[in-house]
């Protein structure tokens, strides 16, 4: 079992917290989100705790403790305060905008790509480089956010691409200094 697993998990003022059926709901300001759980673990909520807990003391089950407890705490956070991933294009020309429920991106190649926002995203463009994606689930807005960046993933050489704010592209040296 993991170690973060054994501390509870704090419910603050205004999350709505359910287990069952194996399966776990939260509700808070921003929102409902649902998870299922796999059969033998169980939550036991107290008044402002959740603990996650295994049915029979398997190993199969108590791998996935700590999972599970990753699990509860991205829904908490996120149905509280959401999440944000930025990313960054580089590259001459490009560009991107929102068209209804469609992101337009304009990327190098000869027609614009166009991806299809899911629901519970959020996307806002800023200075037509800077793509901002939030949502209340970390798993949907990451894998969006992936799927943008798969696009066009930042290259080593001249580093034109989409990438996450922040993110370090190690740059190679091209032919010229090869020559040496």
């Amino acid at each position: 079992m993991a170690r973060k697993a054994k501390k509870p998990i704090q419910i603050p003022k205004g999350v709505d917290v359910k287990f069952q059926d194996s399966s776990v709901s939260v509700k808070g300001p921003k929102g409902l989100l649902q998870q299922s759980i796999e059969n033998g673990i169980k939550l036991v909520i107290n008044e402002d705790k959740i603990e996650v807990e295994s049915e029979k003391r398997n190993k199969d089950h108590s791998n996935f403790i700590g999972l599970y407890h990753s699990l509860v705490l991205n829904m908490i956070e996120g149905t509280t305060k959401g999440f944000e991933v930025i990313l960054e294009m580089e590259g001459v020309g490009y560009r991107a905008a929102v068209q209804g429920k469609n992101l337009s991106l304009q990327v190098g190649f000869s027609h614009p790509t166009l991806l299809a926002i899911p629901e519970g995203i959020e996307i806002k463009v800023e200075k037509n480089t800077k793509i901002h994606v939030t949502g209340i689930d970390k798993r949907l807005v990451g894998q969006f956010a992936a799927n943008v960046s798969a696009i066009k993933p930042p290259e080593p050489y001249l580093g034109k691409g989409i990438r996450k704010q922040g993110q370090y592209v190690r740059r190679k040296a091209g032919k010229s200094a090869a020559k040496k």
